[in-house]
């Protein structure tokens, strides 16, 4: 009875899975492009930040952290050729799967490449420490692990497997909205919108005109937030028609936040996911793809994808644990190769916005008259008059870890309480710009000393506001800034006490 009742079951599945040939055709492709993004910045970041010399070094991670606590490839090859090859290896895959190639030879060929995909970003992020510690990066693990399973395109769709990333889609959605419901005060008297655009940690080209838009549009925009999180998530789960349109919400409103600001891949991610509510009668208006013949899921194919469904729903425990919280965490692991978590962002609005501005000179001795210069960084705001780029879907690690930084910043009326102590990443930075490093240096939109590294640095903290109508029409301004106080003080290779941090932390 249980073998007969096994079987009508999985006849059902095969029947639902072939409404989404198409709509696995898109969350492959898609999926690979997110990918190829991530290790692009893998190759032109990882070495610099995370390499044998980098601001904090794989080598001395692995030393202190064990296999179990953070699986990773690199705990057998901790070497900057490693960090290379594998990144290119990472974008090879990428480029096969997004091709369409790796499922062009049946269901071994698809899983292991996109087994491979996973395990090589896996070993990334598990050894890449605070700059590998964003939600989108665990998320893209979450979808990248279930993407193993959805099959080659010459077989059914399993559509579990679908659910799945339909269940990934809504602990995103769902954990979003929870988190803002229950944090800032903002979010609830509708006026979060008001600081959002200026202080997001990475305002483009349009997110000054998006600041200048009415209040009304704010709290509409607010409430449409709260809308697509709280309550369309329950749709996606709905008979087709209806998951559809919740999709095309979702889309909408990341499409929105992608136009608004630069989120690294997180929106875009976000929106490769919503692809699981389409249908392929959805999808065939767009795309004019005719359905192949399908081969039926063997039986040990459907006892794998059973096997998974109730290992996510296990794993599922704790992060649903953690939304129905009082004391939701805002992005969370639970196991160290990061297949089910949990996700939140923007639960706190920042206001106002505070910049960390790294100077530095070639004088010889600190006096009232030195002379400083500002590194200009490509993505973070420096320069009042440079327009912020649009850098979205690639992620600029550094530039976003520089928006943290003043959160540790306690401003009083006498200046500024410095915590630089408790940000081990950013000592080494200012010793690796003291160096002269070029690998750092590469990752700045400019370095006002080309020719020799400077004799002192020190950071000083900025309050920046988007600048009036009047002053961008007039002077050309993005930004007005004041000064806030001193953020870190002036040091040089020769303080001894700087130095000495500096070395442990950076292995030089």
């Amino acid at each position: 009875m249980s073998s007969i009742s096994f079987t009508s079951v999985v006849k059902t599945l095969t029947e639902l899975g072939k409404n989404y040939w198409l709509t696995r055709f898109v969350l492959q492709r898609s999926l690979a492009l997110v990918y190829l993004i991530a290790f692009i910045a893998v190759v032109h970041q990882f070495k610099p930040l995370l390499g044998q010399h980098g601001l904090l070094p794989v080598p001395l991670f692995i030393e202190q952290v064990s296999f179990a606590e953070s699986p990773s490839i690199f705990y057998w090859f901790p070497k900057d050729f490693a960090f290379d090859l594998f990144g290119w290896i990472g974008i090879t895959l990428a480029l096969f799967a997004l091709s369409g190639f790796s499922e062009k030879f049946g269901n071994l060929a698809s899983a292991g490449t996109w087994s491979a995909l996973w395990v090589i970003y896996l070993s990334y992020v598990n050894v890449g420490q605070t700059f590998y510690g964003f939600g989108w990066e665990t998320l893209l693990l979450e979808a990248g692990f279930l993407a193993i399973f959805l099959g080659s395109d010459k077989t059914t769709p399993p559509f579990l497997v679908i659910l799945l990333f339909q269940w990934l889609l809504f602990r995103l959605m769902f954990g979003a909205g929870l988190i803002k419901i229950r944090g800032d005060s903002c979010w609830r008297d509708l006026t979060c919108l008001k600081y959002h655009y200026e202080t997001q940690p990475m305002p483009n080209p349009f997110s000054w005109y998006f600041h200048l838009l009415p209040e009304w549009t704010g709290k509409m925009g607010v409430l449409f937030n709260h809308f697509t999180e709280l309550v369309v998530p329950f749709a996606y789960f709905a008979p087709a028609s209806i998951a559809g349109l919740a999709g095309l919400i979702t889309l909408f409103f990341h499409g929105w936040l992608f136009a608004s600001g630069n989120f690294a891949f997180l929106g875009f991610l976000t929106m490769v996911l919503a692809l699981s509510t389409f249908s392929d009668s959805w999808l065939k208006r767009i795309i004019p793809l005719h359905t192949p013949t399908l081969a039926s899921p063997t039986a040990f194919h459907s006892s794998i994808i059973v096997g998974l469904t109730a290992i996510i729903a296990a794993l599922s425990y704790y992060p649903v644990r953690n939304m129905l919280s009082s004391r939701q965490a805002m992005n969370a692991s639970f196991e160290p190769i990061h297949l089910v978590n949990t996700y939140g962002a923007f639960g706190t609005i920042t206001r106002p916005r505070y910049e960390v501005i790294v100077e530095g000179t070639d004088d010889n001795a600190i006096t009232p008259s030195t002379r400083w210069r500002e590194y200009e960084f490509i993505g973070k705001p420096g320069d009042i008059h440079h327009t912020p780029p649009q850098v979205a879907p690639y992620h600029l690690r550094l530039d976003w870890l520089m928006w943290f930084l003043p959160f540790r910043a306690t401003v009083t009326p006498k200046g500024v309480a410095m915590p630089y102590g408790e940000e081990p990443w950013f000592i080494s930075f200012m010793g690796k710009l003291l160096k002269g490093d070029k690998p750092v240096l590469g990752l700045l939109r400019y370095n006002p000393f080309p020719g020799a590294p400077p004799k002192f640095v020190r950071a000083l903290l900025y309050e920046y506001h988007f600048a009036t109508p009047e002053d961008h029409t007039t002077a050309a301004a993005i930004w007005d800034r004041k000064l806030v106080g001193l953020y870190f003080p002036a040091v040089s290779l020769h303080d001894e006490g700087f130095r000495q941090a500096f070395m442990a932390i950076a292995g030089e």
